[in-house]
């Protein structure tokens, strides 16, 4: 390699969610038409957009709503085996209000529908990959601090 030349760099691909809770802590998911499984809403970042702003517009534009979005839970490093390298970030969207939940609106050109459920039901749920990331942001969630991880997991000590 000579010295103009820069070497190679990875391009993720980027993404950013928020887990939202109603009063009795179940979790809320969504079912998007082009998926065959459910999801947390969320979605890819945009150019120009951090992933916080990438995550406020996402909610809005899956759920019609703009509740307050919290801190960073965790930073996934996430390749995918045919998408290639991707970083997810997820946030805390706290607890939905009655008056925030009634005021959902659906995105109908994404999502089927949605609803909450117990935090014991993730894994039946979710895929494996972000099951692991939406346990792993429930464990930062209770630690009050973001955690690094990688392919879902956090790295060993």
């Amino acid at each position: 390699m000579t010295e103009q030349e820069t070497p190679p760099m990875a391009t993720p691909r980027a993404a950013a969610g928020a887990l939202f809770f109603d009063e009795h802590d179940r979790l809320l998911l969504v079912q998007p038409h082009y998926k065959d499984h459910r999801d947390i809403p969320g979605g890819y970042i945009e150019p120009g957009e951090t992933p916080f702003q990438a995550c406020v517009r996402e909610v809005h534009e899956e759920l019609g709503i703009q509740p307050p979005i919290g801190d960073l839970l965790v930073v996934d490093w996430a390749p995918h085996p045919t998408e290639g390298d991707k970083v997810l970030f997820l946030f805390d969207g706290g607890t939905l209000t009655p008056t925030a939940r009634q005021n959902i609106k659906l995105g109908t050109d994404e999502l089927a529908g949605y609803d909450f459920h117990p935090i014991e039901e993730i894994h039946s749920l979710l895929i494996d990959r972000l099951a692991d990331r939406v346990g792993a942001a429930l464990t930062a969630r209770r630690l009050g601090r973001p955690l690094y991880l990688e392919h879902g997991r956090t790295l060993p000590n």
